[in-house]
């Protein structure tokens, strides 16, 4: 998958424009290409310094480690951090601890798409959210390795199916109904271990119809890998007989 653009950046304009007029409450930042994509659209009509200092005083929410780097890049504090697994579900939790959510006007970079569960649980507690779009996920220009991990899922010569994203999968099957092998795919990945990087990639797994034989605590890319590794045979001599 790719990120790209959004074609419009009405709602990036939009929300610099409350930012320094002072009509923002709370920032959150969900990804940090993300954080970044939204600042260098706002500066090309607004003064980078001058956006930064406005978020220098708001307070500042962030939903994973990747934009803390960021943030500390610009040197802007960060008031509110989610804890482990880093989903919307601890973001909400912090935001509730901080007591920032009530009566507040929440600006929220989304990244991809839209998190309405998100959104539902701010505004039931009280809040105006304005979700402010920098980016989408995208079909990779080149889905020739796409289409071919597809074919070789289908022949039965993959064990191990790795998801470090929800969107991973949007995009697979995606392109394995384009191809008419949606079905033949999602049949053929139940014979496999299937391993996710974490809740949101295994909600969106679960929703598919697949199982979840592996996801990885904490987080990580490398403990991902090392889970699905040793898990493998007794998972595939489970599923395969």
């Amino acid at each position: 998958m790719r990120e790209a653009p959004l074609e419009t950046n009405s709602a990036v304009f939009a929300f610099a424009e409350s930012l320094l007029a002072g009509r923002v409450d709370v920032v959150v930042f969900l990804t940090g290409v993300g954080a970044r994509m939204l600042l260098e659209v706002a500066q090309t009509r607004f003064e980078r310094e001058a956006l930064l200092e406005a978020l220098r005083h708001v307070t500042v929410a962030v939903r994973g480690p990747k934009p803390v780097a960021v943030l500390r890049e610009w040197n802007v504090p960060i008031a509110i951090r989610a804890v482990e697994p880093n989903t919307w579900r601890e973001l909400m939790s912090a935001l509730d601890v901080a007591g920032v959510i009530v009566g507040k006007r929440i600006a929220v970079q989304e990244y991809g798409r839209p998190n309405a569960e998100l959104y539902q649980e701010l505004r039931q507690r009280g809040a105006q959210v304005d979700p402010v779009p920098v980016y989408r996920w995208m079909l990779p220009e080149d889905t020739t390795p796409l289409r071919a991990a597809i074919r070789t899922t289908i022949e039965g010569r993959f064990d191990i199916l790795l998801f470090t994203s929800a969107h991973q999968l949007d995009c697979v099957l995606e392109v394995a109904e384009q191809a008419g092998e949606k079905d033949a795919w999602l049949a053929a990945a139940r014979s496999c271990e299937i391993a996710s990087i974490g809740p949101t990639a295994s909600e969106t797994i679960r929703e598919a119809g697949l199982p979840v034989d592996v996801e990885a605590v904490p987080t990580r890319m490398g403990q991902l890998v090392r889970a699905a590794i040793e898990a493998a045979p007794g998972i595939l001599a489970a599923k395969r007989g």
